[in-house]
């Protein structure tokens, strides 16, 4: 019997690397539950503090963005759920229509305090715990404290048992050089050798490489939060704030060279080959995979910055291609801003890159 579909297309690499980069997610949540259900069972003697360690689990959670703040508005809304759930069952009772105005009150609630739709799951499921398990014995709003306890764990476990956000985010960008590469060598052939089909691959690189962008700016913010408020990584917060500068003109740069890789497209096809153009092409692609080893070791980041300056000083349409079609003129003026854009992300200024190209 042949596997379904889904079956089909399970890889198993893509499983266990998914599980390896959640291994300090899970031992933080393993963590956080425990302390959260510690302090209910044992320092406030509640019997099943269910939401202290539900609490913790949905503030936490897996979500890439994982800085301070949202774990904070987490807690505060999920606690606030809690909260409102337990003062209308003191108020209208329980029954069938009262768990329906329940659940409605939390879920309005939910999306009041965040866009996300996991969000107003969990702080919908809380306040059924509060509607259908027994009630406790310690009274009124014993479970909003269990909430509170779990909300405050979440907090602090996020800034002294932090999750490697800074390593997440090396892995991010690791992942943008690993499309960034192949689609620039494709560019490289495409124009060596008048080959569309190199362009349309490259192209769908490209287009396929914002995901990477926004997951690594979302761990990149999750990691300039957490530096800051955790004790551990604070030294470690000039570095990924510098990281964040490269991102920002890597994202430029990188929409730049969609519409450069569009422009190829439609340029090539007519059967000449484009060496001159191939060469600049091919001088950045060297440049951006140095610094993409920069990440590794910083020194080679200087290296990058002096060969984006050896292109920026040759684009000039008239010394490069003399007498060309003003398609390949115009291909020549476009590698000018992604070269700028890649410069500022090796560190120069705006106005120290727009000095290195050649003067038009």
């Amino acid at each position: 019997m042949s596997p379904g579909p889904g079956l089909a297309a399970f890889d198993v690499r893509q499983a266990l690397e998914r599980v390896r980069t959640s291994l300090p997610a899970v031992v933080q949540i393993v963590l956080a539950a425990g302390i959260a259900y510690s302090i209910g069972r044992f320092g406030f003697g509640h019997a099943a503090p269910v939401l202290a360690v539900t609490v913790t689990i949905s503030s936490l959670g897996f979500a890439r963005d994982a800085r301070p703040r949202r774990v904070l508005e987490n807690a505060v809304g999920v606690v606030t759920g809690i909260a409102l759930s337990e003062l209308l069952l003191l108020v209208i009772g329980k029954g069938f229509w009262q768990f329906g105005v329940v659940l409605f009150a939390a879920l309005v609630i939910a999306r009041f305090f965040s866009a996300s739709s996991a969000f107003a799951v969990a702080a919908a499921t809380q306040s059924m715990f509060v509607m259908l398990l027994p009630d406790p014995a310690g009274g009124p709003f014993t479970r909003s404290l269990d909430g509170l306890a779990g909300g405050v764990v979440a907090l602090v476990i996020t800034a002294l048992v932090p999750r490697d956000p800074v390593g997440l985010a090396r892995a991010d960008a690791r992942r943008l050089f690993a499309e960034l590469e192949p689609a620039l060598a494709s560019l490289v052939l495409a124009l060596r050798h008048d080959d569309v089909r190199q362009a349309d691959a490259a192209l769908d690189r490209l287009r396929a490489t914002q995901p990477l962008l926004d997951d690594w700016a979302a761990t990149l913010e999750t990691a300039v939060s957490v530096s800051r408020l955790s004790p551990f990584l604070r030294r470690r917060l000039p570095v990924v704030a510098g990281e964040a500068v490269i991102l920002r003109y890597l994202d430029l740069a990188v929409r730049n060279l969609r519409v450069v890789a569009r422009r190829i497209d439609t340029t090539i096809g007519d059967g000449r080959r484009r060496p001159e153009l191939a060469d600049l092409v091919a001088g950045i692609a060297a440049a951006v995979e140095v610094l993409g080893r920069s990440f590794v070791s910083v020194e080679h980041r200087p290296t990058a910055q002096d060969a984006l300056v050896a292109v920026a000083r040759r684009l000039d349409p008239a010394v490069v291609l003399p007498g060309a079609p003003v398609s390949e003129t115009v291909l020549v003026l476009m590698l000018r801003p992604l070269v700028i854009d890649l410069l500022m992300a090796t560190g120069l200024p705006h106005d120290d890159a727009r000095s290195r190209l050649a003067p038009v």
